[in-house]
């Protein structure tokens, strides 16, 4: 994840709220009518940030959009799709980008993806 002043610096988010280990705002796409909320953190050994709509789930490319403003263009992130045990949704239009601190990321060949 950029370093918080990075973050803080892009005139695409206006963070209303931040404390230890990340904080919450809205960002503002020129693709997207109204604000996407993100909340964003940085402890546990994860990056984190979580992107939603009031009334539809963000797309892919507002997913990227929001992906450059927290993450440099070299870092990969994952959404994840867990097990149904593990399953938690406390808001059905929200996404989430992940990226282990301490860990690399797998990733299959290029020419799979």
């Amino acid at each position: 994840m950029k370093p918080i002043d990075e973050i803080r610096s892009n005139g695409r988010l206006q963070i209303v709220k931040e404390g230890i280990d990340g904080g919450m705002g809205y960002v503002y796409l020129p693709i997207t009518k109204g604000p996407l909320a993100v909340v964003f953190s940085w402890g546990g050994g994860w990056d984190h940030v979580s992107v939603s709509h009031r009334n539809r789930a963000p797309t892919w490319d507002e997913m990227c959009m929001v992906k450059d403003i927290f993450f440099d263009e070299e870092e990969c992130v994952i959404q994840y799709h867990p097990s149904k045990s593990h399953y938690v949704n406390n808001h059905p239009y929200c996404l989430h980008l992940w990226r282990p601190q301490n860990h690399g990321i797998i990733m299959p060949p290029k020419v799979f993806v």
